[in-house]
C-alpha cells in the first residue's frame, strides 16, 4: 500500500492466486490507521450521545435525549403551526356557510392566500384519495377521466365538483342492439365528431341523453361527443366506442358492460371541509369551469 515498498520483498501469507497474487502481511500506511481508530472512538462518542444500545427491555437513551419520533413530532408541530391560521379561516368560512361543502370551497376561491394554501396542502388530499383512479395531477388513468383538462361528465363549475366528489357519480347507458352495418356508421360518425349528423343518432336514441347536437348532458353526466376526448381510450378508439355503444355503461347483467363508477367521499369517509379542500384542489388542477 504504500510506493515505498516493494511488495514482492513484503512477508506474506503464503496464499497465491493467480500465479502472482499474494495476500501480503505488510502494515497500512499510518494516516490509514489513524483515520481507523478515530472512527472506533467515534462510534464511542455516538453511543453517548444518541440511543444506540438496545437493553431487555428498552435501550441507552444518550445524553442528548434525541429520537426519530421526537423529532418528527417537532417537525409536525412546527407544521402545524403555520397551518393553524389557515385552518382557522377555513373552519370560520365552513361555520359561516353552515357546513355547506359547495359554498365553503366557492369562498375559499375568493380568497387568493386561502387558495394558494389549499393548492399546496390538497396534494396530500388527493393523493391519499383520488390519485388512485385519477392519477398523478388529475392525468386520469386508464379507464378513468382526466381532471386537468376542460372536459366534464357532470360540470366542473367548483359546486359541481363539490357535488360530485361528495355524493360520488354512476354513470348510466343502455346497451343497443344494432346490425354490423349501423354500428360501423353510427360509430364513424361519432368519431368524426358529428354524431348529429348520421340519422341512426336519433332514431336509436342517443340524443335523449348526448343532446340534438351531441355535445352532452352535464345533468345527466352524458359525454360530449364532438370533442375527440373520450372517458374509455384504446389504441383501437373505433373498436372501443363499438364496445360501449354494443353493452352500454353499468348494465346490469351484462359482465361486457363498462363500469363507470366513483364513490362517495360524504357522510363520513371525508370531512365537509376536507372535502371543500379537495374540491378547490381539483378545480385548480387546471380544468376547472
Amino acid at each position: 500500500m504504500s510506493d515505498k515498498n516493494n511488495p514482492y520483498s513484503a512477508p506474506d501469507t503464503g496464499h497465491v492466486w493467480d500465479d502472482s497474487l499474494r495476500e501480503l502481511l505488510n502494515q497500512p500506511p499510518q494516516w490509514w490507521m489513524i483515520g481507523f481508530y478515530a472512527s472506533m472512538l467515534l462510534v464511542v462518542v455516538y453511543w453517548i450521545i444518541y440511543p444506540a444500545i438496545p437493553l431487555a427491555t428498552t435501550h441507552t437513551k444518550g445524553i442528548k435525549g434525541w429520537t426519530a419520533v421526537g423529532e418528527y413530532r417537532e417537525d409536525m408541530a412546527a407544521i402545524q403551526e403555520v397551518r393553524a391560521e389557515y385552518e382557522g379561516k377555513i373552519e370560520a368560512l365552513a361555520t359561516n356557510n353552515g357546513n355547506n361543502t359547495s359554498a365553503t370551497a366557492a369562498a375559499i376561491m375568493q380568497d387568493d392566500s386561502l387558495s394558494e394554501y389549499v393548492v399546496r396542502s390538497g396534494k396530500v388530499l388527493f393523493g391519499d384519495n383520488c390519485a388512485a383512479c385519477h392519477g398523478t395531477e388529475g392525468s386520469g388513468n386508464q379507464g378513468f377521466p382526466v381532471l386537468n383538462d376542460d372536459d366534464w361528465l357532470y360540470g366542473g363549475t367548483i359546486q359541481n365538483i363539490a357535488q360530485s366528489i361528495t355524493i360520488g357519480r354512476t354513470g348510466s347507458m343502455p346497451s343497443h342492439t344494432m346490425s354490423d352495418e349501423e354500428l360501423s356508421k353510427l360509430t364513424s360518425a361519432i368519431l368524426a365528431g358529428t354524431p348529429s349528423n348520421e340519422p341512426l343518432f336519433s332514431e336509436k336514441g342517443c340524443f335523449a341523453c348526448h343532446g340534438a347536437d351531441g355535445k352532452g348532458m352535464h345533468a345527466l353526466g352524458a359525454a360530449n361527443l364532438t370533442d375527440g376526448i373520450w372517458r374509455f381510450v384504446a389504441a383501437d378508439q373505433a373498436e372501443s366506442v363499438k364496445h360501449t355503444i354494443t353493452h352500454g355503461v353499468n348494465m346490469p347483467g351484462n359482465p361486457q358492460s363498462r363500469n363507470a363508477v366513483m364513490p362517495k367521499f360524504g357522510g363520513g369517509k371525508l370531512t365537509n371541509t376536507e372535502i371543500a379542500k379537495l374540491s378547490v384542489y381539483v378545480h385548480k388542477l387546471g380544468g376547472g369551469q
